[in-house]
């Protein structure tokens, strides 16, 4: 292990302790029910799960389980620490890479993640184009797929590099989502996707 790999490890832990903390000061809170916790860069949001949101997570949720079977890893809503500053994100679907173990603490590695998806809701979406797409190319996660209910638009993107992606497709729904050719390998239809 080189020094710079002490130092990196270092800062994880630092900053996953100081998140920790973070959340169980969130869990002693009344957060209502129905409500997604997460942090981004430091700032705590919590949103509202919509029918319409839940329509299209549970419709890409079928489409990997159909793709990759019952017992593929896929996570809804539930916290994986990701680069950056205080960022741990709970991704509408997380797909982990084949045989994946929890880490010492019983929390799933950003670096197992092989492919997010975010649906977008009106109060959080800035953080999905943004802080959150950043976080996703840093670790690596190979294909981010961002739904937009309020534009009708799928934002594909693919193949990080330097903490950006290098490629983003924009399909309208309706229309499939290609992503054979990434290492997700499957398409997605989106004719029965809702609009809000």
């Amino acid at each position: 292990m080189t020094v710079l790999d002490d130092r990196i490890t270092m800062a994880e832990s630092d900053n996953t302790s100081h998140l920790d903390e973070m959340f169980e000061r969130l869990e002693k809170m009344p957060v209502p029910e129905g409500f997604r916790v997460e942090i981004v860069g430091g700032t705590v949001y919590m949103t509202p799960q919509r029918n319409i949101h839940w329509q299209i997570i549970r419709r890409i949720l079928h489409r990997l389980e159909d793709e990759f079977g019952r017992d593929a890893m896929v996570l809804s809503d539930v916290r994986i620490d990701f680069p950056g500053d205080e960022n741990a994100f709970c991704p509408d679907i997380a797909l982990l890479k084949d045989s994946t173990e929890p880490d010492e603490s019983g929390r799933w590695r950003y670096r197992d993640v092989a492919f997010v998806a975010e649906v977008i809701s009106a109060g959080t979406g800035p953080n999905d184009y943004g802080p959150k797409k950043t976080a996703y190319a840093l670790a690596d996660v190979s294909v981010y797929l961002i739904v937009d209910p309020y534009q009708g638009r799928c934002h594909l993107h693919t193949q990080p590099k330097d903490g950006e992606y290098v490629v983003e497709t924009t399909v309208a729904f309706g229309a499939d989502v290609d992503m054979s050719t990434t290492p997700l390998g499957l398409v997605l239809r989106t004719g029965e996707f809702p609009r809000d």
